[in-house]
């Protein structure tokens, strides 16, 4: 498990083929789930200390989308299924 810290855009100090994986640690949240696109993007669905879920949208290092709030994991998911992040 690696932990991870972000400047909003990307992730710092990280290589450029480091793909975050579950159970590693981003912002200080739990990575709860990952899954890929057709475009080579990847969601990493994190678990916030409210117990909320936030979606970071990775292309490579970089962060080019972010969704946050969601109730649960599956709505998370269902979102970034949906293209609505």
């Amino acid at each position: 498990m690696a932990t991870y810290q972000s400047d909003g855009k990307k992730l710092i100090d990280v290589e450029y083929d480091i793909v975050v994986t579950l159970g590693d640690t981003i912002d200080g949240m739990r990575v709860l789930s990952v899954d890929t696109n057709a475009h080579n993007e990847y969601a990493v669905f994190l678990l916030e200390p409210n117990t909320r879920i936030t979606c970071y949208v990775f292309d490579e290092i970089f962060i080019i989308g972010k969704a946050e709030g969601f109730e649960n994991l599956s709505d998370a998911i269902n979102a970034w299924k949906n293209e609505e992040i």
